[in-house]
């Protein structure tokens, strides 16, 4: 098959990661075309560490922004690479106006917001809410297609890439380490509280006082994780939130000896890492995103609030996460290790 593939990415990097199965599908389906991947700077570390993909195109886009003429401007510029067909995963009008102003020829998404024309392939989803993993994969067949298991997400990073990023974050790769992903985009309602995983941390660390520790996440989970410090003393706890890039991030995730992570990108890029992953769930449903690492576990109290899908609890008292017993979780890392 002639021409190239387009993607074009999600904008939030769990989804991103969720999204990979659907490249596996196309390169299952056509071996020798390219895939390149339009993503927003946020995501692209996320793409670049995945075998399927030629090449990641960053965009500049504005958040919530039309921008015509500028994807006008885009989208003639990919005109030149010979596409042949485009997957939109965002469910948006505006990303679906660039493979379409650029002229390619089969255009394929699900049904939104006034993109009738725009995709010429189109899929409707049926099964709310479907797991996020299927939803994607599933655009890799058509529309009408039965509906098949998909594979599971996988990246990959380089021995030497990950040595690297431990050397910088003062982490010796030598020697076990955990990983705790405090935070979540998401908001407030999807984090188990600082002192949760301060005591996690300190029965770990009573277990084997040299293991390592290291606190990731983006420069919002900073706080979070200078009060994880604040509970347990830093030493042999690295809170690295805002200090490393998203690549250097992954990397480090990649030699974890186990994660511990909310509802939250670097959740799914440790299951995609398939790395041993306790996954906490309190206003989301496990159900929607689960890990699917070869050792994994998902806890969720589910209570009959939950899941409220909301950014803070609309009942005040975040049962979901603060009644999410720090010993739970130590049980379940002792059972998937």
């Amino acid at each position: 098959m002639n021409g190239r593939t387009l993607v074009i990415s999600p904008n939030w990097i769990g989804d991103a990661v969720m999204a990979q199965p659907l490249l596996q599908r196309l390169k299952q389906q056509a071996p020798g075309r390219p895939i390149d991947v339009l993503a927003p700077p946020s995501a692209a570390p996320v793409w670049r560490a995945m075998e399927e993909v030629a090449e990641v195109l960053e965009t500049q886009f504005r958040h919530g922004a039309l921008q015509l003429r500028e994807r006008w401007r885009y989208a003639r510029e990919l005109r030149g690479r010979g596409y042949a067909d485009a997957y939109v995963l965002p469910n948006t009008l505006k990303y679906a106006l660039i493979p379409w102003l650029a002229g390619i020829p089969k255009r394929v998404g699900y049904k939104g917001e006034m993109r009738y024309g725009l995709l010429n392939v189109m899929h409707v989803d049926d099964v709310l809410p479907r797991p996020m993993v299927p939803f994607y994969a599933a655009l890799a067949k058509a529309p009408d297609a039965p509906l098949e298991p998909p594979p599971r997400p996988r990246m990959r990073v380089s021995e030497a890439v990950r040595h690297a990023a431990c050397a910088k974050a003062g982490i010796d790769p030598a020697r076990p380490y955990v990983v705790f992903a405090p935070g979540a985009e998401f908001g407030s309602a999807k984090r188990w509280p600082a002192r949760h995983f301060a005591t996690l941390a300190t029965s770990l660390r009573a277990r084997d006082p040299a293991l390592q520790i290291a606190l990731l996440g983006s420069p919002k989970d900073r706080t979070a994780g200078d009060e994880v410090l604040a509970l347990t003393g830093p030493e042999r706890i690295l809170n690295l939130a805002g200090a490393t890039r998203l690549d250097e991030a992954i990397a480090l995730i990649a030699g974890a000896s186990a994660v511990v992570a909310n509802d939250s990108g670097l959740l799914h890029v440790a299951s995609a890492l398939n790395r041993p992953v306790i996954a906490l769930y309190g206003p989301t449903d496990p159900d929607h995103a689960p890990p699917f690492s070869d050792r994994a576990r998902a806890i969720s109290l589910r209570l009959d609030c939950s899941p409220c899908r909301q950014r803070e609890c609309p009942l005040g008292h975040h049962n979901c996460m603060n009644q999410l017993d720090p010993s739970l979780v130590l049980s379940a890392l002792d059972n998937i290790n």
